[in-house]
């Protein structure tokens, strides 16, 4: 959270949009992209890792080009809501390396995962360890046939 000192403006969001799209711009194109010089710019950028505001940086990667060609968002719903079992629920999830993004979830169902895999034989595998050792009420998956829109970035400018 940004406390009272922390405060983001324009130049500290201008940042963040253009990192947003692309993270690789060298100091100079981003100090000249959002009008800083490059020391200012610099300092800016120091703080917004500092304060947590920028949280590493990533390279998209063509996955169905490393044959990572099915994407499956997996509902769960379970019996169980204790903290013990959520928390043993969240190690044996986070041990699964076709899970790309978890969510704990409000409404009829409990959990959301975003799931990467090889074909449809990849997923069964996963599902297999999945429910394995965990007693889940159920479990439902949505096949995406295509990403229409996948990792926008966040239009930073309505936060104004």
């Amino acid at each position: 959270m940004i406390t009272k000192s922390e405060k983001i403006d324009i130049f500290d969001l201008k940042i963040l949009t253009c990192l947003q799209n692309n993270a690789n711009l060298s100091q100079r194109d981003l100090a000249e992209e959002v009008g800083l010089s490059q020391n200012a710019c610099w300092r800016r950028l120091q703080r917004l890792h500092t304060i947590g505001m920028i949280q590493g940086s990533y390279g998209k990667i063509d996955l169905p080009a490393l044959g990572l060609d099915l994407t499956v968002f997996v509902m769960v719903r379970t019996r169980h809501h204790s903290k013990e079992w959520a928390d043993d629920f969240r190690a044996h999830v986070e041990r699964l390396p076709e899970v790309i993004d978890f969510y704990r979830i409000g409404g009829d169902w409990d959990y959301l995962m975003k799931v990467v895999t090889r074909g449809m034989s990849g997923y069964d595998a996963f599902y297999q360890k999945l429910i394995t050792n965990f007693d889940l009420a159920t479990v439902t998956g949505f096949f995406s046939m295509e990403a229409i829109i996948n990792n926008r970035a966040v239009d930073l400018n309505r936060i104004r």
